[in-house]
């Protein structure tokens, strides 16, 4: 009995995979998966904590004028930059220099009644020497001298008033900084202390509050009270500003200020720092992150965040030991430092670690470790 031709085929090119597929299962097994290894980043670090914020003048004033009147004339553009004593605004003078005028008639005039006064008490006491007068007549003259005087102690108080409405008609700016718009136009009256023209906020320096957390705070004070770097010996804590379109803080501050409660509502604390800010660049209102030292100085184990693995509810670290085996180490991580992961617990900082292919690996098995070395500097991935 023949077979088609077609079967016989078949059954040949069964057999050549059949002798392929034995042969493939009977050659020598896959190499150990390659790994990138490194040894972590050993140095002297000093642990830091961020904290959002906002920054606040340390000087604003709400610009009021102190006579009333109509609003002659405006000095300034909106939003400049304006210093001490410069003229912003000034109220219609003239009816307050006619009251200086009248001031001034009323001293005169008090004047020439207190010389007739005395004139007039001096010949009362020749003639009460020689006893040519009477005591009454004496003493009305006298009683008429010391109401003179008074009249003319009362008539320049009055013209040092008349003075200062003239030179409140003047309104000047108190301190320096940038000026708002003006919220009144000419013509309006204005309200002695009570109408708003405008506000100045001081910029230079600038002040930056913020709120911190209970623990942070009993963190702090436990580390000032051990006499390191954020005690209260004199040294002042230094804090590295980072605005939100920054990945690196700039600007380094001064922090100056801790309140003396924490609020029961929310469980934090108020802290300030003042930076300098010559250039202008910092604006009241502005958000911001600063970081605090939290720790003093000392030698960290840094590794890369993709380096450490998870095992149920730990971290963990694949460790290539002897005959290029894969070890589990549990670690206890803290924060990120200069691009890197800081290892508290679980290393020496003498292994060998898995930075790189740490799905390819598993404990016990063999890898082909291909070694790198880590930059003692790592930039930001946006963090």
């Amino acid at each position: 009995m023949r077979f088609p031709r077609s079967v016989f085929v078949f059954s040949v090119l069964f057999s050549w995979m059949a002798s392929a597929s034995l042969a493939l299962a009977q050659g020598s097994p896959a190499p150990p998966p390659p790994v990138t290894v490194a040894k972590p980043v050993v140095k002297d670090i000093v642990e830091r904590t961020d904290f959002i914020g906002r920054f606040e003048a340390l000087d604003q004033v709400d610009v009021r004028a102190r006579v009333s009147g109509y609003l002659d004339k405006v000095h300034f553009q909106d939003g400049t930059f304006v210093k001490a004593g410069d003229l912003l605004f000034t109220i219609d003078p003239r009816p307050y220099r006619n009251a200086l005028e009248q001031a001034q008639s009323a001293v005169t005039s008090s004047q020439v009644r207190l010389e007739f006064a005395q004139s007039d008490l001096d010949r009362a006491e020749q003639l009460r020497r020689t006893g040519n007068i009477t005591d009454q007549l004496y003493d009305q003259r006298r009683q008429a001298f010391l109401t003179a005087k008074a009249e003319l102690d009362r008539a320049q108080a009055a013209l040092r008033q008349a003075q200062l409405d003239v030179e409140f008609t003047q309104i000047k700016s108190p301190l320096s900084g940038r000026i708002s718009r003006k919220l009144v136009s000419e013509g309006n009256l204005i309200n002695a202390n009570e109408t708003i023209l405008t506000n100045v906020l001081s910029l230079d320096p600038i002040q930056f509050y913020f709120d911190v957390d209970e623990r942070s705070y009993l963190a702090y004070s436990r580390q000032a009270k051990g006499g390191t770097k954020t005690s209260a010996n004199g040294e002042t804590n230094e804090v590295l500003l980072t605005l939100t379109d920054e990945r690196l803080g700039q600007r380094k501050g001064l922090l100056d200020f801790v309140d003396n409660r924490l609020d029961a509502a929310s469980g934090t604390i108020r802290l300030r720092a003042v930076f300098e800010n010559k250039d202008l660049f910092l604006t009241p209102g502005l958000f911001g992150r600063v970081t605090i030292g939290a720790s003093d100085p000392y030698q960290g184990i840094l590794l890369p965040d993709e380096a450490i693995g998870s095992d149920q509810d730990r971290r963990v670290v694949y460790v290539v030991g002897d005959n290029n085996i894969v070890n589990l180490k549990p670690v206890r991580i803290g924060p990120r430092i200069d691009g890197y992961r800081v290892i508290r617990d679980g290393l020496t900082g003498n292994e060998t670690v898995v930075v790189n292919g740490l799905v390819r690996v598993r404990p016990g098995a063999s890898v082909t470790p291909q070694m790198t070395t880590l930059p003692p500097v790592r930039e930001r991935n946006g963090s």
